[in-house]
């Protein structure tokens, strides 16, 4: 499998959207409440302290939420940004399936916002994206969590985001039909 972006839930928490789409599928999604981000969204923040963060994210939708593989899913976030963001801004990506743990790096936030058209410096202010991304028909069942600790280029927190879907499998809406018509002749 592809991991599209090691920027999915990093480029949220600058404010930006980046192509998560491969991490998050159709299934059951647990948010605890008290950390929930707001809006329709699995995204839940890191727990800690987050008032000295750079950015502050407001709203987070996904359409469909639960993503489903194979579809389309829209991505929408808007936050603010406090200070800029500049070149050499970093997240810290974990992504575990289940138990094992498939991805665990250091990427570059700047070389991922450009997912997103957008290019470091962030300025200050409010900033608004919504980008469509294509969910791979290939992801595996399963529960997948995504762990996302983010920081400026000096090491002051950006944000820290997680996230945790469980991927059913995607039945064939005439097949449910015709399995509950079974039943129903019975």
């Amino acid at each position: 499998m592809r991991f599209s972006s090691a920027a999915c839930i990093a480029a949220l928490s600058a404010g930006n959207l980046v192509s998560a789409g491969s991490w998050f599928g159709t299934g059951d999604v647990s948010v605890n409440d008290a950390q929930k981000v707001p809006g329709d969204s699995p995204l839940q923040f890191c727990d800690g302290d987050h008032d000295q963060d750079t950015v502050h994210i407001e709203h987070v939708d996904l359409l469909p939420n639960p993503p489903e593989a194979g579809s389309p899913l829209v991505i929408r976030a808007t936050g603010t940004v406090f200070k800029p963001i500049e070149k050499d801004a970093y997240v810290k990506l974990v992504v575990k399936y289940g138990l094992i743990r498939l991805i665990s790096t250091r990427a570059d936030l700047c070389e991922q916002v450009e997912n997103v058209d957008l290019k470091c410096p962030i300025e200050k202010g409010v900033l608004s994206i919504t980008k469509s991304v294509d969910i791979p028909k290939e992801v595996p069942p399963g529960t997948y969590n995504v762990f996302a600790d983010v920081y400026n280029a000096d090491d002051t927190p950006i944000t820290c985001l997680q996230a945790t879907v469980t991927f059913g499998m995607k039945r064939n809406t005439d097949e449910s039909i015709e399995s509950i018509e079974e039943v129903e002749d019975l």
